[in-house]
C-alpha cells in the first residue's frame, strides 16, 4: 500500500521548508533509510531520509520550492500502483462545517451582548448634567493623555476654568471648561490616555447621580492575567524542554539517523563502521552488517586514552552580565510621529537630490549684516528665505498629491523641523518669500522657544507648504529626511566645511556646504527638482540677488 510522506517539520520554529534537492527521482527504488531529499527549514539545510520501502511513485514539491509544514512532499508504494485518489484526496470537508457551525453561536450570543450595552448606554443624561469628551486640539490628534487635573472630583467649576493640561500630539495644552457646576467624575486618570472623544469628565450639580452614564462598560482584565498564565506555563515547559534536552560534541560522522539510532541500541562505534552510502555515508545496511574487529577496538582505547591524556585547552573568558532594557512609554507626540512618517515614507516615493553650495559669499554677507545694530541674522533664516525665493521662480516644488489632482499652492508656507525633548515639531512660517531675512530670524527664534516650551498652538503647526530640516549645527554634513507630508519636498541642509577646493584652476581653502531635497515623485520630477536646487545654490553663493 502507498505511503504519504509529508514534508516534516525539522525544527521547533519551522512552518515551511524548501525542497533544496531531491536525491531521489520519480521512479526510482527506495530503501527504508535512503535520503530521499535535503530540506531547507528556517534553521538550516537538513537531510530527509525515507522511513518506508518501494518505488518513488510522486513528488509532491520542486526542487527550489516551497510549501507549509505537513504538505504532501511524496507519496512511496508499489510500481505501478494508482495513486490518483491520495494526489487529490481532501479530507478537510467535515472540519470546516463544524467550525463554521461553532462560529455561528458566539456571533449570536455576540449580537445579543451589544444590544444590550447599546441599550445601556442610551440611559438620559440628567438635567444639568454634561458630559465632557476627550477634545480634538489639533488636526492630526487621535489620542491625548491626561497630563495633570487642575480640578479634583467634588471641586466646584466655573466656564472658562482650567480642568487640565492635555498632552497631544504636538504639544501639552492647557484645557478649560465651558460649564460651571461641580466636577462629578473624572474619565481618565493622570498620565492615562485614550482616543479623541473619550469620557474625560462629568460637570454638574452637586449629588447628582451619573451612575446610568458610567454604565456603559468597564474593561475586562480576565484576559491579560489569563494571558500571563498562558505566557509563563509555556516558558516554564521550554525551560522543562531545554533541561532535558544534552548535547554531544565530537568528529562529523555521517550517517542516517536510522543508523544512528540502531548503532545507539547495539552499541556499536559509529567510528568503526565504513558506510557503504553516498559519499560513505553510514545506512542502515551498514550496522546490521557490522561485524567488529580486534583492530577496531584497539583503535578505539588507543584513541579514548590520547583523548583523557590531552592537556585542558585554557578556557576563554565569558563575560557574565543580566540583560534588561528600560521601558519608556510612547508619548503622544512620539505615537504620531511614528505614524505620519512611516505613512508619508510608504506611501510617497521619494528621491533625493544632493548638491554643494559655495558658502564664501553668504559668510562675508552675513557677516556685514550682523555689524549692524540689533540685527542677528544664522545661516539657516538665509537658507529659508533662499528657498522661499526659489519657490516661487519653481512653483511645482511647492505642490501637494491628492487622489483626484496635484494642488500647486500660490502661498509659500515654510515649515522649519525644531528639535525638542520628547521628538520633533514643524513651527510654520507664513507667507515667508514677503518676510526679510531679520524676519525671519526673528519668528523662527520666537516659534523654536514657544516648541521648547510646549507652548506652540495648533494654528502655528499647520499649513506648510515646505520644510526645511537643519542638522549643521551638530557637524552632520550631508543627511537625508522624510517628506513632511502633504508638502513634496523637504530640504535636508548640513554643516559649512572648510575644505580644499579648486577656484580658477588652483586649490585653494574654501567653505562649501551640501544642501540634499528629499522630492515626491508624484508630483516633483528629477528635472524640476535639480532646477530648483541650481536656483536654490545661486541664490546662496550670491546674497546680494535676494535683497534685489
Amino acid at each position: 500500500m502507498a505511503e504519504v510522506i509529508n514534508m516534516p517539520r525539522l525544527s521547533d520554529t519551522m512552518e515551511e521548508g524548501v525542497v533544496a534537492k531531491w536525491l531521489k527521482q520519480k521512479g526510482d527504488k527506495v530503501e527504508e533509510g535512503d535520503i530521499l531529499a535535503e530540506i531547507e527549514t528556517d534553521k538550516a539545510t537538513m537531510e530527509f531520509e525515507s522511513f518506508s520501502e518501494g518505488t518513488l511513485l510522486y513528488i509532491g514539491i520542486e526542487e527550489g520550492e516551497g510549501a507549509p509544514v505537513d504538505s504532501l512532499l511524496a507519496i512511496i508504494g508499489e510500481e505501478g500502483e494508482d495513486i490518483s485518489d491520495l494526489i487529490n484526496g481532501n479530507g478537510n470537508g467535515k472540519s470546516s462545517d463544524s467550525s463554521e457551525e461553532e462560529t455561528e453561536e458566539p456571533k449570536e450570543d455576540s449580537s445579543a451582548d451589544s444590544s444590550e450595552e447599546n441599550s445601556e448606554a442610551s440611559a438620559e443624561i440628567p438635567e444639568g448634567v454634561e458630559v465632557v469628551t476627550m477634545p480634538r486640539l489639533s488636526d492630526t490628534m487621535e489620542e491625548g493623555t491626561v497630563a495633570s487635573w487642575l480640578k479634583k472630583e467634588g471641586d466646584k467649576v466655573e466656564e472658562g476654568d482650567i480642568l487640565a493640561e492635555i498632552e497631544t500630539d504636538k504639544a501639552t495644552m492647557e484645557f478649560e471648561s465651558f460649564y460651571s457646576g461641580t466636577l462629578l467624575h473624572i474619565g481618565i486618570a493622570e498620565g492615562e490616555g485614550a482616543p479623541v472623544d473619550s469620557l474625560l469628565a462629568i460637570i454638574g450639580p452637586e449629588g447628582t447621580d451619573v451612575s446610568g452614564i458610567l454604565s456603559g462598560g468597564t474593561p475586562k482584565a480576565k484576559s491579560t492575567s489569563s494571558s500571563k498564565e498562558e505566557s509563563s506555563s509555556k516558558e516554564e515547559t521550554t525551560e522543562a524542554q531545554q533541561e532535558e534536552t544534552t548535547s554531544n560534541t565530537g568528529d562529523r560522522i555521517f550517517a542516517s539517523p536510522l543508523a544512528k539510532k540502531m548503532a545507539e541500541e547495539k552499541g556499536i562505534n559509529l567510528q568503526n563502521v565504513k558506510g557503504s552510502g553516498e559519499n560513505g555515508r553510514i545506512v542502515k545496511k551498514d550496522i546490521e552488517n557490522f561485524k567488529p574487529s580486534e583492530k577496531s577496538s584497539t583503535a578505539t582505547s588507543a584513541k579514548e586514552e590520547t583523548k583523557k591524556e590531552a592537556p585542558k585547552a585554557a578556557q576563554t573568558y565569558v563575560p557574565a552580565g543580566e540583560e534588561s532594557f528600560d521601558e519608556i512609554k510612547n508619548s503622544q507626540m512620539r505615537k504620531t510621529i511614528a505614524k505620519r512618517l512611516s505613512e508619508s515614507k510608504y506611501s510617497a516615493p521619494h528621491y533625493y537630490l544632493t548638491i554643494e553650495v559655495d558658502m564664501e559669499n553668504a559668510i562675508a554677507s552675513r557677516k556685514q549684516i550682523n555689524e549692524m545694530p540689533d540685527v542677528r541674522v544664522s545661516f539657516n533664516d538665509m537658507v529659508i528665505k533662499a528657498s522661499a525665493m526659489a519657490l516661487r521662480k519653481h512653483p511645482q516644488v511647492n505642490s501637494q498629491w491628492t487622489a483626484d489632482s496635484m494642488k500647486i499652492a500660490k502661498h509659500i508656507n515654510m515649515g522649519v523641523a525644531v528639535a525638542v525633548d520628547e521628538g520633533l515639531v514643524v513651527p510654520v512660517l507664513k507667507f515667508a518669500d514677503q518676510m526679510s531675512m531679520t524676519q525671519i530670524g526673528g519668528n523662527v527664534k520666537e516659534l523654536a522657544g514657544k516648541a521648547r516650551n510646549k507652548k506652540l498652538q495648533p494654528k502655528e503647526m499647520e499649513g506648510s507648504t515646505f520644510t526645511v530640516s537643519n542638522l549643521g549645527m551638530f557637524g552632520i554634513t550631508e543627511f537625508t529626511s522624510i517628506i513632511n507630508q502633504p508638502n513634496s519636498a523637504i530640504l535636508s541642509v548640513g554643516a559649512i566645511v572648510e575644505k580644499p577646493v579648486v577656484k580658477n584652476g588652483a586649490i585653494q581653502v574654501g567653505n562649501t556646504m551640501k544642501l540634499t531635497l528629499a522630492c515626491d515623485h508624484r508630483t516633483v520630477d528629477g528635472a524640476t527638482g535639480a532646477q530648483f536646487l541650481q536656483t536654490l545654490k545661486t541664490y546662496l553663493e550670491n546674497p546680494v540677488t535676494m535683497l534685489a
